[in-house]
């Protein structure tokens, strides 16, 4: 248990860290909310190296610590809304075994950009938001192949270090 609280701390504060290194880099296409998604990466491999339900817990935990650190409340709703309904995709597209990694990472960064799109079109009470939807939906594709190859990659030498160490993290 002492392993896999250790490795759930780690995962917990590289998201943390990835997510701090977005924020002091962000990316201007002209098009808020544009963001490569590395936090995104650990949220990945721990779907695949861990069980769903630390997954869900690494992802929520990341989101409220990212918020309270550098956001506010509303980045924060947009935040879970995006993070929660793209975790929602990627499990089940993963359980489905339809998906590559680079395949639920893909979903993963398409339906992030689409649940914040959904919370700022109640927020703002307008429609004219959805015009930005086609631009976030290609960033998103792009973002998840990036941040999918580089999952897989790390996944494939996890799995065999978890194993090596009998970590049980299922």
């Amino acid at each position: 248990m002492a392993k896999k609280t250790a490795y759930m701390g780690m995962l917990t504060a590289l998201a943390f860290v990835f997510s701090y290194i977005e924020f002091l880099l962000p990316i201007n296409l002209g098009v808020p909310g544009v963001k490569l998604g590395l936090a995104n990466l650990v949220v990945i491999v721990a779907l695949y190296t861990m069980n769903v339900r630390w997954a869900c817990i690494l992802s929520a935990v990341r989101i409220l610590l990212v918020g309270l650190t550098f956001g506010n409340p509303a980045s924060m709703i947009y935040s879970l809304a995006g993070g929660m309904l793209s975790l929602a995709i990627m499990i089940a597209a993963r359980k489905r075994k339809l998906f590559s990694v680079t395949g639920v990472s893909i979903l993963g960064g398409v339906f992030h950009n689409v649940g914040q799109i959904v919370v700022a079109v109640f927020v703002v009470e307008t429609t004219g938001l959805l015009y930005y939807l086609p631009v976030l939906v290609l960033s998103g594709t792009i973002a998840g192949v990036l941040i999918g190859i580089l999952s897989s990659i790390l996944i494939r030498h996890l799995k065999r270090v978890i194993h090596e160490e009998g970590l049980n993290c299922e």
